[in-house]
């Protein structure tokens, strides 16, 4: 029993480890894009501290901090409205909290009270969801919450709120954020990642090994999740510089970034398929030329990457890709078996995707193929 369950539990152990290593690398990536606002909203809510500490007296203004912090948070893509929504909304929460607090008191009925106010209060001053969210929390801390007086008491605590808030707003004023750069990051980690299953499937398939095709495909049920925050930070970016003068002439890359997060989606979804196949396909052995191609395909979708990561020309990808797509006849491997022709199929439509990720039609892009008839020996 014990004997039969070892290989088991090897290729959990090694799933595991795949998995873990996915994690570190995309959290790496978190950290990279979070640190430089976490570090701008940590001051702003240290400085929010010290203007009503020092400036109004208040000797625990812990409403300052908290509603800068919460007003900035940590994403790199500040957009005005939001934080002056979520500003409004903890100003407008805490004020209504202490006002039901000082004339009712607290306690179960006073809680229900202070939502449905200040949740219908800010669904009347603005559609903003997270508006509404924040004055009911906001009010709920405060109502839950005795009147402190080392916070200034009832009026302290809005004036906290209020300077929080206030700082929140001038940070996102004086460091505007470029509504395409957060999309950008997510475009160049997707192709990075979709990169690096390609290379990994490439490494088995040269050799015949099905470990590498597996990691590959553990690694990349695993990146679903990038691929989807790319396909929602665009979505938003489009709607916002939509109403932003400033911003509007961002919208035609923008419509270019969320084309690619299309196409970006299926090759990912195909080259999971490919290591699904793949690891029966190793059974007949591996083949160096399916190997180079798929090492192609990941240079031409890692110069993807960096195109989409910068804003510059997806040619040199195109080029790189549209010299592979030329090469893949699957019926180059009629004496090899279905297994390898299977392979090919699935790799002609992976770069397809790939192609249309860079901008050419679907019928384009197709016509890249090669044709029936055998292409030049490698």
């Amino acid at each position: 029993m014990t004997i039969s369950g070892e290989p088991e539990e090897r290729l959990d152990r090694r799933r595991l480890l795949v998995l873990a290593r996915q994690h570190a690398r995309q959290g790496r990536r978190r950290v990279r894009s979070a640190a430089l606002p976490v570090l701008v909203a940590a001051v702003a809510a240290g400085v929010a501290w010290a203007v009503a500490h020092y400036g109004l007296g208040h000797e625990q203004p812990f409403f300052a901090p908290i509603a800068a912090w919460v007003c900035l948070g940590f994403s790199p893509s500040r957009q005005i409205r939001k934080v002056a929504e979520l500003a409004i909304g903890v100003t407008l929460g805490v004020a209504l909290g202490e006002l039901i607090a000082a004339g009712l008191g607290t306690g179960p009925v006073q809680i229900v009270v202070v939502i449905l106010v200040a949740a219908l209060l800010a669904r009347f001053v603005d559609r903003g969801a997270m508006l509404t969210v924040q004055a009911g929390v906001q009010g709920i801390v405060i109502v839950a919450l005795p009147v402190i007086s080392a916070t200034g008491g009832a009026a302290g605590r809005w004036l906290d709120a209020l300077i929080g808030g206030g700082f929140a707003l001038l940070v996102a004023a004086l460091t505007p954020g470029d509504a395409r750069r957060r999309a950008r990051q997510l475009a160049r980690a997707s192709t990075s990642d979709l990169a690096q299953l390609l290379r990994l499937l490439a490494r088995g398939v040269a050799t015949g090994d099905e470990q590498p095709i597996r990691d590959a495909l553990i690694a990349g049920r695993a990146t679903q999740g990038v691929l989807d925050e790319w396909s929602e930070v665009v979505r938003n970016a489009r709607q916002s510089v939509r109403i932003s003068p400033a911003s509007r002439h961002y919208q035609p890359e923008l419509a270019d970034l969320q084309h690619a997060n299309l196409f970006a989606d299926r090759a990912m979804r195909n080259a999971r398929v490919i290591a699904r196949r793949g690891v029966t396909a190793m059974s007949a052995g591996g083949d160096e030329r399916i190997s180079a191609w798929l090492t192609r395909i990941a240079e031409g979708t890692e110069e993807l990457g960096r195109a989409l990561g910068s804003g510059t020309s997806t040619l040199p990808a195109r080029e790189t890709l549209a010299g592979v797509a030329g090469r893949l006849a699957p019926q180059r491997f009629d004496e090899a078996g279905w297994r390898l022709q299977t392979l090919v199929i699935i790799m002609r439509s992976l770069t397809v995707d790939l192609l249309q990720a860079t901008g050419l039609s679907s019928q384009s892009a197709t016509a890249l193929l090669a044709r029936d008839e055998p292409p030049p020996a490698d």
